[in-house]
């Protein structure tokens, strides 16, 4: 037995395994989480384990496109303990990410189990959580679910939308430019990567830029008081238990040389969305259509949840509610990289909360007197 009265990780008689806390994912808030797990003094593998899901190291980077360079890529804010260094600027963000991230694993002995997929985690006995793997079963006093949105795609419906005879596909499918050649493609969608792309493919493709709302483009620099506002008003959705907004939704975009070049050639030329999708392209209600070959649609993500699905934790609101990073309804789970935690340098913070907050949670439910000792400082 442990200081705070957990059997060491290791099957018992049922082949559970037993650990005090389980972290769900290994992206930029889920290292960070391991980290501060380890700076408090817990063993990787045997007080707490990492499981993930995904080939190899680098989180939601490995998947990005080729063609999104380092260079081109929102800025990767350091995981904790361990600076970047210097990264060619030309190389594909998800070899420089990819890279760091194993590197990281390595150098503070995260012992990441990959890949993992956890199906379902469920009430255990004696105040437990149950999760539930391809793996096999973890019995956990607590969880830090680091689980992203990149596993969750939102594809919004419109009708006739399955008539399309061209091809649809979302942004997490996107590879590069070239096989867009010489089509006419049409953007849907007001973010960055809708920008990204825009200016990618309008070098080889024809391109229409279609959106909900008008996009609104910021030359002012988008510095603390701002990310402070900005995280402020996610958070407050989260506080009410309601779905979480992009922490970019509400900053807008960033009005950098290359998005004014891109306007003053007209490439970030937005349209209203259309109100039907036709075996040719798209219609309005005013009776406009456009021909297209190729929807992309860059309409965004939502948080990767449901294998906490069999716990109730949402809010009649459709969302979580936080208090942090812990779960109002559960104080067992904390959601890291999730709502406010979302952008990089979110994620490092609220891996440092939450791991805060388990030590509280574990200290107070044991009877050993002595069980502060096992936990160095988190800084």
């Amino acid at each position: 037995m442990n200081d705070l009265g957990d059997a060491a990780d290791g099957p018992d008689v049922s082949g559970v395994r037993d650990v005090r806390t389980v972290v769900v994912g290994a992206g930029q808030a889920g290292l960070s989480a391991g980290y501060f797990l380890r700076r408090a003094g817990l063993r990787s593998g045997t007080d707490f384990v990492v499981l993930d899901h995904s080939p190899g190291a680098g989180g939601a980077w490995q998947f990005r496109w080729p063609s999104l360079t380092y260079g081109k890529a929102h800025r990767v804010h350091e995981l904790p303990g361990m600076p970047l260094g210097d990264a060619d600027p030309d190389r594909p963000s998800a070899e420089v990410v990819g890279e760091y991230f194993a590197r990281y694993e390595r150098e503070f002995d995260l012992d990441v189990r990959r890949p993992v997929d956890v199906t379902a985690v469920r009430e255990g006995v004696a105040g437990r959580l149950r999760v539930e793997t391809d793996a096999g079963v973890w019995s956990t006093r607590t969880l830090i679910n680091a689980t992203g949105t990149w596993d969750r795609p939102f594809l919004p419906y419109y009708p006739g939308q399955e008539t399309f005879l061209g091809r649809q596909l979302h942004t997490a499918e996107y590879r590069g430019s070239a096989e867009f050649a010489g089509k006419h493609v049409l953007v849907v969608g007001g973010g960055t990567s809708a920008v990204q792309l825009l200016m990618e493919l309008a070098e080889v493709a024809r391109t229409t830029w279609l959106t909900r709302r008008p996009p609104v483009f910021h030359s002012a620099p988008f510095d603390q008081e701002w990310g402070r506002s900005a995280v402020a008003l996610v958070e407050d959705r989260v506080r009410r238990g309601l779905p979480p907004q992009s922490v970019v939704s509400v900053t807008g975009l960033a009005a950098t040389d290359a998005i004014r070049d891109a306007q003053v050639r007209g490439v970030l030329r937005p349209e209203p969305v259309f109100d039907r999708i036709t075996p040719r392209g798209v219609a309005w209600s005013d009776g406009r259509t456009l021909d297209a070959d190729v929807i992309l649609w860059a309409t965004g993500f939502r948080a990767a949840l449901d294998h906490l699905a069999p716990l109730k934790l949402r809010e009649p609101g459709g969302g979580v509610r936080l208090d942090g990073t812990r779960v109002v309804k559960d104080p067992r789970i904390h959601l890291v990289g999730y709502g406010p935690s979302a952008s990089t340098i979110g994620a490092n913070r609220a891996g440092r909360s939450a791991v805060r907050e388990i030590r509280a949670f574990l200290a107070t439910r044991t009877a050993e007197p002595t069980s502060e000792r096992s936990f160095e400082r988190v800084h």
